[in-house]
């Protein structure tokens, strides 16, 4: 009995976005294209949001680098495939415009080196079964829109050589942060096509805190719960991107030259949290405009804990919950853009992402990979609105240029 080909897809998805700056301001010049993708990508991040939001403690992941990978996988659907990927995804523009403009928002995020304050680094790859044929025209896609070269390995002969040359790689780009980004077994003899995103961010805060500041404090958690001994770093800023609505303190803090931002959302009370998500998987990115488009300079003291994060995530059984069933069919799926030679499905989804918030600055980093398989068988002198996050918040790392969420978390205990 033959084996239907396989797709693996290493992948992130993540929480809200808006095409609004965290000043309020629409994104510098605006392709109007980008701002309909963005809008389409941040949608989707807050419905895989709420597919996620049932697990327990703190989570981190990355919509760019999921959304990035998935596209390119995209590129390669064909009929009722594509089109369910398309409604899943939000995707709101055909196929050929899609990726150009796929490309001119990575192209607007990563900004002019010369004058970035920031190190971003991201990078795509496609892995395929050596000997096996692909489509002219995915390749291009891929290459030219996505700057994703292709690399032989053999699946079939040596799958776990090819695994580990993926891991490799992806920690090189990662600046070893993600680690063995596919674990044994997720690739076998049936695999045919492996694609990869990473994303690496390094940045100073514009106002860092005082190492000297840094002190430790309480935690509190829902329940009563109070964690002792917790870092919390300190800082004042004179003119912090401030709001206060509907139960919940929203601040943003600028990193560089102000083209990225962390946005934090701390509820009003600890065990505020859980209603916080659900107003954003209802409202979605509405709500986070609204949030947003509010944001005014206000004189803010601000106490953050240090915390480091790790998560990996299974996507599928979300992505199927979201809609994209057929991709995942033996049967059904049809990714002929990729290939005529053997019919692939995909596998598997999973995502890998690593962040370190510190006083100078924030460390953070993401993989996503797609693998396919083969058929095989305020101001001076006025006292500070207090901004405390000493119990469960979530935040972002989006782009302010385009409004294109980069990093997403929660942190329910900085210490586990």
């Amino acid at each position: 009995m033959q084996r239907c080909n396989m797709l693996v897809a290493a992948s992130v998805l993540c929480l809200f976005a808006s095409a609004v700056t965290a000043n309020g301001q629409q994104p510098d010049n605006p392709n109007p294209d980008t701002a309909t993708l963005v809008k389409g990508n941040n949608t989707f991040a807050c419905n895989l949001y709420g597919q996620l939001s049932n697990a327990e403690g703190n989570y981190f992941f990355s919509p760019y680098s999921i959304s990035t990978a998935l596209a390119m996988t995209y590129a390669g659907a064909r009929g009722d495939t594509a089109a369910e990927m398309a409604k899943t995804l939000h995707f709101p523009i055909d196929q050929g415009k899609l990726h150009r403009t796929f490309s001119e928002m990575i192209n607007d995020i990563h900004g002019k080196k010369a004058n970035q304050s920031y190190e971003l680094i991201t990078a795509n790859r496609l892995w395929g079964q050596k000997g096996f044929t692909f489509q002219p025209a995915f390749l291009k896609i891929a290459n030219d829109q996505y700057g994703a070269g292709f690399k032989e390995v053999d699946f079939i002969d040596e799958s776990e050589k090819a695994r580990l040359t993926i891991n490799a790689w992806v920690e090189e780009q990662t600046k070893q942060k993600i680690k063995e980004l596919l674990k044994p077994g997720i690739l076998n003899q049936d695999s045919r096509i492996v694609l990869t995103n990473a994303i690496y961010f390094k940045a100073s805060w514009t106002e860092p805190f005082l190492a000297q500041l840094t002190k430790n404090d309480e935690f509190k958690l829902p329940g009563g719960k109070v964690i002792s001994d917790v870092p919390m770093m300190h800082k004042t800023l004179p003119l912090g991107q401030y709001v206060d609505q509907d139960g919940l303190k929203v601040l943003a803090m600028p990193y560089g030259k102000k083209e990225l931002s962390m946005i934090v959302l701390l509820p009003k009370t600890v065990d505020g949290l859980p209603e916080l998500e659900k107003t954003l998987v209802t409202r979605g990115p509405d709500y986070l405009s609204e949030l947003f488009g509010k944001l005014t300079d206000t004189h803010v003291s601000v106490v953050l804990p240090k915390f480091k994060l790790t998560s990996q995530f299974r996507l599928d059984e979300k992505l199927k919950a979201l809609g994209m069933r057929i991709a995942f069919n033996e049967i059904l799926a049809d990714f002929s853009g990729m290939t005529t030679d053997d019919k692939l499905h995909i596998t598997a989804v999973v995502h890998q992402a690593f962040v370190d918030v510190y006083e100078a600055g924030t460390e953070a980093a993401a993989a996503t990979a797609v693998v396919g398989g083969g058929q095989g068988g305020g101001g001076p002198g006025v006292k500070p609105i207090e901004f405390r996050a000493d119990h469960p918040f979530l935040f972002l790392i989006r782009d302010n240029r385009t409004g294109s969420i980069l990093f997403m978390g929660r942190v329910m205990n900085p210490q586990s």
